[in-house]
């Protein structure tokens, strides 16, 4: 079932073969992947298969009715978008189809303008569903396109690789420190290929063992494990016809990488507590801070999903051998802060981008961002000023000169800090938000600190 990356998955159930045909013809024109099914049984068996975005579901069929069929549907695939197909003579029931989950209705016989409608009105629909999703579960900040441009030789190199090879369906390998951007050059991407109108959707491997991950991966089936309440469809599915970002992907446990490794190879895999074999087309980018060759080594990891994984290899520089674009990432910063928390600072003086300079910047980016943030709060004039970053042997005011707590380390000014906010937080995903850091962060801060 294959289609203009742009299109949709669409699925058409009707027991009427003229009718079958005609649809199909039409919607394939408009560039969408079509599958049809001429009963019930037929489409159910799609629906646990694959993934669809639209379903154009006959109001009476040979061996079922849609009222019937809804239900199955909804549980199978919650995300798909049910339009009923119906004569006039049965719109009434057709609304009471809506009320059952159905998300519009066409009446027979339709114009092959109304269908390309009503497709293109779903297929909208379920891509702004993504989209939120997606931002939902971001971290990052806003300011993706600061980091897309570099005055960096070797930066700008890898940004020009990475516009090149997004044209391709090669899986990609981003390497780099905690910090770099790995997930915004994973989104840019997306943005860049011809995937982009399809979802992008990113799953964080550290913290999630087992069962855990491998449902989050593939999805499962309603009392497939303990806490498996409803059925849930996997990143995998979400990702269908787009682009899934496996960050840190040195922390899959080596129990799963088979079957990852399996889905790379058929693009097939199985949700827990499901028999069914599922189809997906994903294209996969990989992210890590940890050294793959090494774990190859100690057992660890798969060599052959190491060869699988590692056909396009990008590597982040860390920002202390990027500093020539560091003011441009600082005002970026900045601008966001402003409308955020509406502070007096509007830039930085002079010995305030000196210090920043300094600074060797183990956190990265994703520091230097925090770092913006806080001074912007603290900033008592127009312009920040070394007291104002605190980043000690940096170049800054020493810290008493700022705004002291006793003799505490950083290392142990961020424990507390992090420690504070785990515990007002309901949970992880919020304290990593909250924190300005992603779920990997997070994790790793909490192993190395004991928490």
């Amino acid at each position: 079932m294959a289609a203009d990356k742009t299109g949709g998955r669409v699925l058409v159930v009707d027991d009427e073969a003229p009718l079958l045909k005609t649809f199909r013809y039409c919607l394939e024109d408009e560039g969408h992947a079509v599958a049809t099914a001429a009963s019930g049984e037929q489409a159910m068996a799609l629906i646990r298969s694959r993934v669809f975005d639209v379903c154009f579901l006959d109001l009476n069929l040979g061996d079922t009715t849609a009222l019937e069929l809804l239900p199955a549907i909804r549980n199978a695939a919650p995300w798909l978008r049910v339009v009923i197909v119906t004569a006039h003579s049965s719109v009434d029931t057709a609304v009471q189809a809506m009320r059952a989950g159905a998300v519009d209705y066409l009446v027979k016989p339709c114009s092959p303008e109304q269908l390309r409608i009503a497709a293109a009105t779903q297929l909208h629909a379920r891509r702004l569903d993504l989209r939120l999703e997606e931002l939902e579960r971001q971290t990052g900040s806003g300011n993706d396109a600061a980091q897309l441009e570099s005055r960096s030789p070797a930066m700008a190199d890898l940004l020009d690789t990475a516009r090149q090879v997004a044209a391709s369906d090669a899986n990609i390998l981003v390497l780099g420190e905690s910090g770099t951007g790995k997930g915004v050059i994973a989104r840019a991407i997306h943005r860049w290929s011809p995937r982009h109108a399809a979802p992008f959707i990113t799953i964080n491997s550290p913290g999630l063992s087992g069962e855990l991950f491998e449902s989050e991966l593939f999805g499962h089936r309603k009392g497939a494990f303990t806490g498996a309440v409803a059925n849930s469809p996997g990143r995998v599915a979400q990702a269908d016809g787009g682009t899934l970002f496996l960050d840190e992907i040195g922390e899959v446990p080596i129990g799963l990488q088979a079957k990852l490794l399996r889905f790379l190879q058929d693009k097939q895999f199985e949700s827990l507590g499901d028999p069914v074999t599922r189809q997906a087309d994903v294209r996969l980018v990989a992210a890590t801070n940890r050294d793959l060759n090494g774990m190859v080594k100690a057992g660890t990891f798969r060599e052959d999903l190491l060869y699988r994984l590692d056909v396009i290899r990008l590597h982040l520089p860390p920002l202390r051998d990027r500093i020539d674009d560091l003011p441009t990432f600082a005002k970026s910063f900045l601008d966001e802060f402003i409308r955020i928390h509406r502070g007096r600072a509007r830039g930085f003086s002079d010995e305030a981008l000196a210090a920043l300079s300094r600074h060797r910047w183990p956190g990265n980016i994703r520091e230097l961002r925090n770092v913006i943030e806080r001074a912007s709060i603290l900033c008592r004039g127009e312009l920040i000023e070394p007291r104002d970053l605190a980043l000690g042997e940096a170049g800054a005011a020493a810290p008493s000169a700022a705004r002291p707590i006793g003799a505490m380390s950083l290392a142990a000014l961020e424990r507390e800090h992090i420690l504070a906010v785990l515990g007002a937080a309901e949970t992880l995903d919020i304290a990593a938000k909250q924190l300005g850091i992603d779920a990997s962060t997070l994790y790793r801060k909490r192993r190395q600190y004991g928490i």
